[in-house]
Formats: structure tokens, C-alpha cells, sequence
């Protein structure tokens, strides 16, 4: 009988130490003060230190009871990520921020980062086309959403940059078939670049292009349309005088007798000085 008081007391004791051990796991940890955190971030963002920033404005946004400062925490660690070319990491940092702020004053400042970080990836005319594309949408999105904000200027520059960056990748597609001599898509890509990229550093090597094909497949007619295009628009580059090089086989035989020509009048005028 004593045996079992014993233990029946042994095991309200050991109950109550069990109970007393998991009260005091959950007791709340006193609150982080973000406002300390971010300025942390702050700090380490002016000294460029900005993985370090990110993290603490992260981890400040976290602890924002307030969602505009929390916002604002989010935006400064994805600008943080985007100053050490951390793309990926920033584009998913700014997506996170749209969905859970889509009303914070910082959305139009979002999304013209996610457009430079989409321009800042481009290639050469020799990479994929796709971050191109993505870059286009991005662009095109801001530029028809928010047209008369300062960021819009900028990107009507970039704008103008990937047209450019078009041209040289359908260009670029244009030369590999004329060197493997398919000529029905080389004239399909140097007329796209006609058609569609016309304001383009592109645009006369394009016409000249279209000038040599032409007449190297006895479509000389043709040749002389794109020709008189170039000449009417472009007469003074050298893709105009390469061009009629094609059309005009003495013309170099022209320009010696030209020079001399000019050299002439000019040892007249030198004598007359004297």
C-alpha cells in the first residue's frame, strides 16, 4: 500500500515538472524593433554593402507591423539584390512586393526596375531571342501604363536601344543565310528589318543587302528599287556607294576619274593664290 501512495506521488511530481518544462518553451521572445534592423540595412546600403542591406531590410520588412514601411523595406532589399546583379533574386524579390503591396506608392518604381533588370540581360545578336522578347513586354507594359512618369523617359531611350537590338539579331540571321546562299529567307529577314526597323542603324546595310541579292539572282528591276530607296533616303553612306559599285561596274573607274578631276581644280586655285 505505501508502496503505491510513493508512486502515485512520484508521478504527480513528475507531471507537473512536464507541464512547468512546456510553459516555459513557449514563453514569447520579445519582439525584434525593425526600425533598428532597417536602419541597419540603411547603413550597409550606402557603404554598398548591399547583400548585407538586403538581408536586414528583409528581415525588417518582416517585423514591420506598419505595411508601407514593410513595403518599403521590400523595394530597398530588391534594389539591394539588383546592385550586385543579383536579377533573378531581385525580379522575384519585386514580384513578392506587387502581390502583397499592389497599392503601395513604390509599384511604379517596381515595375521600371523589373524593365532594366529584363534590358540588362540582353545579349549580343548571337543569343536567344527570348530575354529580348521578355525585355520588349516588360518595356512596352510601363511605357503604355505609366507614359508621362520620369521613369518613361528613360525607358523610351532603352526602347529605341532594342529596336536596334532586333534589327542586328534579324540581320545577324539574314547574313548566315546568304552565306549558305538561301536567299528566299535572307530577303524575308533584311525585309522585316525594312518594314518593321526602318529607323535603325540597321536600315541601309539592309537595303544594300537586298541590292546585291536581288541582282545576283538577275532580279535586277528589284535590285533597283531597293537601290533607289537607299540612294533617295541614304545618298551620302558608303552602303549607297557599295550598292552602286553592284549596279554600276565602272564606278570605281568613275570616282579615280572624279578625283583626279578635283585635284586639278584645286592645284588651279592653289596657283591663282600664289
Amino acid at each position: 500500500m505505501y508502496f503505491r501512495i510513493f508512486l502515485a506521488f512520484s508521478l504527480v511530481i513528475f507531471l507537473n515538472s512536464c507541464i512547468k518544462k512546456k510553459e516555459a518553451t513557449y514563453l514569447p521572445t520579445e519582439k525584434t524593433n525593425p526600425y533598428e534592423i532597417y536602419k541597419e540595412g540603411l547603413a550597409a546600403f550606402k557603404e554598398n554593402d548591399f547583400l548585407y542591406a538586403s538581408k536586414k531590410f528583409t528581415e525588417a520588412e518582416l517585423n514591420f507591423d506598419i505595411p508601407k514601411f514593410a513595403a518599403k523595406a521590400a523595394i530597398m532589399s530588391s534594389y539591394s539584390l539588383y546592385g550586385i546583379n543579383f536579377y533573378e533574386e531581385s525580379e522575384e524579390n519585386i514580384e513578392r512586393y506587387l502581390k502583397n503591396y499592389p497599392v503601395d506608392k513604390h509599384v511604379i518604381y517596381a515595375h521600371y526596375l523589373l524593365a532594366v533588370i529584363h534590358f540588362e540581360q540582353i545579349g549580343g545578336e548571337q543569343h536567344d531571342l527570348k530575354p529580348l522578347l521578355a525585355t520588349k513586354e516588360k518595356i512596352d507594359f510601363f511605357l503604355e501604363k505609366y507614359p508621362d512618369t520620369e521613369y518613361a523617359i528613360d525607358l523610351k531611350f532603352k526602347q529605341d536601344l532594342l529596336e536596334n537590338q532586333f534589327a542586328a539579331k534579324e540581320l545577324y540571321i539574314a547574313k548566315y543565310y546568304i552565306l549558305v546562299q538561301k536567299w528566299v529567307p535572307a530577303i524575308n529577314r533584311l525585309k522585316s528589318i525594312v518594314k518593321n526597323y526602318d529607323k535603325t542603324i540597321f536600315i541601309e546595310e539592309a537595303l544594300h543587302r537586298l541590292v546585291e541579292i536581288h541582282y545576283h539572282i538577275g532580279l535586277e528591276a528589284e535590285a533597283n528599287k531597293y537601290a533607289s530607296i537607299l540612294g533617295y533616303n541614304y545618298n551620302s553612306s558608303e552602303w549607297f556607294k557599295q550598292s552602286y559599285k553592284v549596279l554600276n561596274r565602272n564606278y570605281n573607274i568613275i570616282q579615280k576619274n572624279e578625283s583626279k578631276r578635283k585635284k586639278n581644280v584645286l592645284k588651279k586655285i592653289i596657283n591663282i593664290i600664289k
